[in-house]
């Protein structure tokens, strides 16, 4: 029986629990897109993470060292991850297949793989949805409620996600002698007037009035977290960046935060509000 998954991470099938963790660190570490700018690495890293997902937890293990890549149809896993599209989040997949045990896993002998249309040679019984969240809850998760097929549910949205991802909620597609298809969601995440998004890392403008930028002070600035009281030197230039580290995005593989950069907006005073006198000295001085 193949079972590709161990392929992936480069040890065989008798590897220990140490062997598996000290192989995916490896891969991980050298597939990374922020170290590898391979345009492949990406999907690489993917699989990399999909398949620790499963071969680092003992249940999902034992699930997969019983049915093998008969799980992915008879694919290898890196042809079934590639058949999915590149929005699809893999780890998200085999959650939803490995889940839970039982209906929430695998169906038994007549269930077949009910994750994945209820069975293998039965009617495809999954559903495609869309739906558009606002982006703070991309950013630190939330609920969301979705209406399909008849049915008005919540699903929970993982902070970090990305517009053109796809989450797969079990058992809410159609049915047929018994079975559930998946739903499978694709998320659009809604633009932000105050923020924006590159990679993991979030940029905001804040504005600095010209005392505080010319002679230093203390700003209230709200973040998707709370209010910071951020403090910008002598001498802050109009587009001045500074950054809070960890304070951005949510990886979600690795869980590390990005960093979140404010951005100085100088605000300069209208010169017909000013006092005579300090016009007239600016006139002269500057």
């Amino acid at each position: 029986m193949s079972k590709s998954l161990y392929e992936t991470l480069g040890v065989s099938e008798s590897a220990s629990a140490d062997e598996i963790k000290k192989a995916y660190r490896k891969l991980a570490r050298k597939y990374h897109p922020d170290i590898n700018k391979d345009e492949s690495a990406v999907d690489k890293f993917k699989e990399i993470n999909a398949a620790y997902e499963v071969l680092s937890d003992e249940q999902k293990k034992a699930q997969y060292d019983q049915y093998g890549d008969q799980m992915f149809g008879g694919q290898n896993f890196h042809d079934f991850a590639s058949s999915q599209g590149g929005g699809v989040d893999l780890d998200e997949i085999l959650r939803q297949m490995f889940g839970g045990g039982g209906a929430g896993g695998f169906g038994g002998a007549q269930g077949g793989f009910g994750g994945f249309g209820g069975g293998f040679g039965g009617p495809d019984l999954d559903m495609q949805a869309r739906i558009s969240i606002p982006f703070m809850v991309s950013v630190t998760g939330g609920k969301h409620n979705v209406t399909a097929n008849g049915q008005s549910f919540d699903i929970k949205i993982p902070a970090g996600i990305k517009s053109g991802e796809t989450m797969r909620v079990r058992g809410k597609g159609k049915q047929y002698q018994g079975q559930a298809g998946d739903l499978l969601i694709q998320v659009e995440v809604s633009n932000s007037d105050e923020y924006e998004r590159k990679g993991d890392n979030l940029y905001k403008t804040f504005d600095v009035p010209l005392k505080e930028a010319l002679f230093g002070g203390k700003i209230a600035i709200e973040t998707p977290e709370k209010e910071v009281s951020l403090k910008v030197p002598q001498n802050t230039k109009n587009g001045q960046k500074f950054r809070l580290k960890g304070k951005g995005v949510p990886d979600r593989k690795t869980a590390m935060k990005g960093d979140l950069y404010l951005v100085a907006n100088v605000v300069l005073p209208d010169v017909d509000s000013l006092d005579s006198e300090l016009k007239e000295m600016l006139e002269e001085k500057l």
